[in-house]
């Protein structure tokens, strides 16, 4: 079953988040209980690149990651519905984290994250970021249900 993807507003409906901490512009493609696909835009006006490196700005890989997590997040979300979702989810594991590229303003970054495991308070998926078809980063990371 493929469904079509979700705009900004959907997206914000959907995730706590707001600037600067929104990481998910567009959602392409979800397919419920299975996977998502999702497009993180990386521009010069991202704040942290004040910082890292004003020089050669680079993406943080922790942003990377969570933004691979923001989409799984809407994937579980739109997965479990309205009725069955938890208050919040939040991050409890990472494993098998690799940085494979630099992310740099201007790049798409795409996100496809899929789910392994779904319970009824936890989920567990893995998620891989592309910019240009070249995985830039991937890990498999656990989200657990928590109240406001």
């Amino acid at each position: 079953m493929n469904e079509t993807g979700l705009d900004i507003k959907k997206i914000l409906e959907r995730l706590p988040h707001r600037y600067p901490f929104l990481l998910v512009d567009r959602v392409t493609r979800i397919e419920k209980g299975r996977s998502i696909s999702a497009i993180k835009n990386v521009t010069m006006n991202e704040h942290y690149f004040m910082g890292h490196f004003p020089d050669n700005p680079v993406m943080p890989g922790v942003l990377i990651l969570e933004a691979l997590a923001q989409a799984g997040c809407i994937l579980a979300f739109e997965t479990w519905g309205s009725e069955d979702a938890p208050a919040r989810l939040y991050m409890s594991g990472l494993d098998g984290v690799r940085f494979r590229k630099r992310v740099t303003p201007g790049d798409r970054v795409e996100l496809e994250v899929e789910i392994i495991r779904l319970r009824k308070r936890a989920v567990k998926m893995y998620g891989k970021a592309l910019v240009d078809g070249e995985v830039a980063a991937e890990a498999h990371f656990i989200a657990m249900a928590g109240e406001d």
